[in-house]
């Protein structure tokens, strides 16, 4: 019998939360001691908790390449001022650390976290993938997961409704390599991660590794593994190449999209 542990499960088959501080590795703790610092100074007693997640509480974090991934609860809702802080913030620690490749920052109001909308995507997201840093841990006030098709369809039931954008933003950036690295980065990730949740309740399971997700996928969508293998390297070591922008959005994108309302429906339309 599989060992539930040995695909991100507790004993009961609940979604086991992922990452510790303990496992944040030396070199990145002044980071994540400077960032936590500074939560404090800006937002003070308005935050209500603030996390890790990514490579660095998973304790797979590169240094010289990872980013530093944080998410952050207010008391209420955050307002543009509030996004401009945190963009500050994240420009002034990514130039202090080398040891960091940029601050990305998740900013939501505490209220909508702990929503029934939410519950079953943010809400999952910071009680299964996010590490706590700062305040109230919100999971003591939601659910335990299972990985089953309802999870699949509120986490990434809306690929289709991102596709356009992609487009855009395709057409939009820059003809160099540098530019189209990032957005070949982006959406080898998004790509992957949707084709994992897609085998989710079938492979039974939970993982944040881009290449056991895209293992994963392939076992039932053996026509397709090859396309999600590859993605799954560019998610880690990303080339500009438009070739690959223009495969995603015009081949597996639209083909993984169909696949996934088929099977599991589409995702909760939100007001934003």
């Amino acid at each position: 019998m599989t060992d539930p542990s040995s695909r991100g499960l507790d004993a009961l088959g609940h979604i086991a939360r992922e990452g510790s501080l303990a496992r944040v590795p030396v070199a990145f703790r002044p980071v994540v001691a400077a960032a936590r610092d500074r939560l404090l100074d800006v937002f003070g007693a308005r935050l209500h908790s603030a996390y890790l997640y990514g490579s660095i509480p998973r304790g797979t974090a590169r240094v010289g390449r990872s980013d530093l991934d944080l998410f952050v609860a207010l008391g209420e809702e955050p307002g543009e001022a509030d996004r401009e802080a945190v963009r500050v913030l994240g420009k002034t620690v990514d130039k202090e650390f080398p040891q960091i490749d940029g601050v990305g920052t998740l900013l939501y109001g505490r209220d909508r976290l702990l929503s029934e909308l939410e519950r079953y995507d943010l809400g999952w997201f910071v009680a299964c993938l996010c590490t706590p840093l700062l305040g109230d841990d919100l999971a003591a006030y939601l659910p335990r997961y299972r990985p089953d098709s309802l999870l699949a369809r509120e986490t990434n039931g809306d690929l289709a409704r991102w596709l356009p954008h992609w487009r855009e933003r395709i057409e939009q950036a820059r003809d160099t390599e540098e530019a189209r690295r990032p957005l070949v980065r982006f959406m080898s990730r998004h790509l992957v991660r949707t084709g994992f949740t897609l085998v989710m309740p079938r492979w039974n399971g939970w993982t944040s590794d881009l290449r056991e997700m895209a293992g994963a996928f392939g076992a039932y969508y053996p026509e397709r593994a090859a396309q999600l293998r590859t993605a799954a390297e560019y998610g880690y070591e990303p080339l500009g190449d438009p070739v690959v922008l223009r495969s995603y959005v015009d081949d597996l994108g639209p083909w993984l999209a169909e696949e996934y309302t088929r099977v599991h429906g589409v995702k909760t339309a939100r007001p934003d």
